[in-house]
């Protein structure tokens, strides 16, 4: 979009000029491209392939999940006040503290939140570094191909 684009508003303020995108509906952006201006282009489906993993953002959704998942699984037949059909109390061997009780649903929530923080952030480290080893690899290939019959042209 240019200055002269209708949908460009600007404004002028002691720092200088600035200019923004506006819609009657709201900024504007192309179906499946996201709204941050950071993030890679779509066009350029390579790039979001090979685009790092948030280590927080993958940490705390793991984490998350990990949290929720053990919460319910002890909540639930706590509620219903029946056994629980899975042997969940077996998680107290690897979670300390933890027992199918509504304190036991908080320690282990609060456990596997820990642990699937750890999972989740470790994952994303890993994956960063080997795409980053694999990129590496990747370019000094190409680098040796095009320059190894350098001596020919001379």
């Amino acid at each position: 979009m240019s200055a002269t684009d209708p949908r460009v508003a600007g404004s002028i303020h002691p720092g200088g000029i600035s200019f923004h995108a506006t819609t009657p509906t709201g900024p504007t952006r192309r179906e499946g491209q996201p709204m941050s201006r950071t993030a890679p282009s779509t066009e350029d489906p390579l790039a979001l392939a090979f685009a790092p993993l948030h280590k927080l953002g993958m940490g705390l959704g793991v984490g998350t999940a990990a949290a929720l998942a053990v919460f319910v699984l002890t909540a639930v037949p706590l509620l219903r006040n029946e056994a629980p059909q899975l042997d969940i109390g077996l998680l107290g061997a690897y979670f300390s503290g933890y027992e199918v009780s509504w304190r036991g649903a908080f320690i282990g929530a609060a456990w596997a939140g820990f642990s699937g923080f750890v999972l989740g952030w470790f994952f994303a480290f890993s994956r960063n570094a080997l795409l980053a080893i694999r990129l590496v690899v990747w370019r000094a290939r190409a680098d040796y191909m095009a320059t190894r019959d350098f001596m020919d042209h001379i």
